[in-house]
C-alpha cells in the first residue's frame, strides 16, 4: 500500500532539500508513493530546492501557497492533494528521521479496519531542543493529557501515519495538526505511538517560541474540548 509523505514547510532553505533526498533514501519504492512539499509561502529558496530534485524524483510534488496561511493549512493542502490511502506528514526542518516512517506504518492498520489504529504517532525518546522548551513540552503534554485524556506522550511530534480518508473526516482548525490523536480518537479511531529519533535543528530557527505555543495551545484547548463534548461518532452496521 504506497503512502504518500506530505511535508509542510516554510522557509527551509537549506533543511528541505535535503530531508528529501534522505525519504527516498530511506524508503522502500514499493512503499513510497509520492513525496509532496507544501511550500506555505517561503520569501527563501525554498521552493527553488525541491525543483531542483523533481527531474530525478518524478515522484515529487511541490504545491505553492500564494499566501502564508499556517502549518495546519499547508499540511491539509497535500492531504487533499494526495494521490493515496495514507499519509506520512513531517515537519520541514530535518528534525524528524524519515527512517521511522516503515516503523510507524507497520503498527497502522488497513484503512478501513476500526478494530486497528488510524494513526501512528512518533514519540521523541531523546529531544534535540532547548532545555526550556523540553520543559514546556512536558507542561503542554501533561495539561493536554489531563484535559483531553487522549493518552498521547508527545502530540508534538511532528512524525505521523495515519489513514488519509480519517483526517478528512475531522473538523478543520488552523492548530489541528498539534490535535490529532485526540480528534481520531473522538471520531471512533484508535491510535498507537511508537519510538522515533530526533534530530537537531542544523540550519534556520524554529518558527514558534515557548510564548506563542502556550497561548495558541490554551485557547485550542478549549476549543477542543468543546468539539470533544458536540460530537458522536456511533459505530455503524449496515443489514
Amino acid at each position: 500500500m504506497p503512502v504518500s509523505v506530505v511535508i509542510p514547510v516554510f522557509n527551509e532553505e537549506g533543511n528541505i532539500g535535503r530531508l528529501v533526498k534522505e525519504t527516498y533514501a530511506s524508503i522502500d519504492d514499493a512503499l513510497l508513493g509520492e513525496v509532496i512539499v507544501v511550500d506555505d509561502c517561503s520569501t527563501d529558496g525554498t521552493a527553488a530546492e525541491i525543483v531542483a530534485l523533481k527531474e530525478s524524483h518524478p515522484n515529487l510534488r511541490l504545491i505553492k501557497h500564494l499566501q502564508n496561511a499556517g502549518q495546519s493549512t499547508a499540511l491539509r493542502t497535500g492531504i487533499l492533494a494526495a494521490r493515496f490511502p495514507v499519509i506520512a506528514s513531517m515537519d520541514g526542518d530535518g528534525q524528524n528521521d524519515p527512517h521511522d516512517i516503515p516503523s510507524l506504518f507497520a503498527k497502522l492498520g488497513e484503512p478501513g479496519d476500526r478494530s486497528m489504529p488510524a494513526l501512528v504517532g512518533g514519540v521523541r525518546t531523546r529531544r534535540q531542543d532547548s532545555g526550556s522548551k523540553k520543559l514546556a513540552s512536558r507542561a503542554a503534554n501533561w495539561i493536554r493529557d489531563r484535559v483531553l485524556g487522549d493518552d498521547c506522550p508527545d502530540t508534538g511530534c511532528g512524525i505521523k501515519v495515519y489513514w488519509r480518508e480519517a483526517f478528512l473526516l475531522l473538523p478543520f482548525f488552523t492548530s489541528i495538526h498539534r490535535y490529532l490523536p485526540a480528534l481520531f480518537q473522538t471520531y471512533g479511531y484508535k491510535t498507537a505511538y511508537h519510538p522515533v529519533n530526533d534530530r537537531p535543528r542544523v540550519i534556520g530557527v524554529s518558527k514558534y517560541n515557548n510564548l506563542n505555543r502556550a497561548i495558541i495551545g490554551l485557547y485550542d484547548l478549549f476549543g477542543v474540548t468543546w468539539l470533544r463534548k458536540r460530537t458522536r461518532a456511533p459505530e455503524t452496521r449496515e443489514d
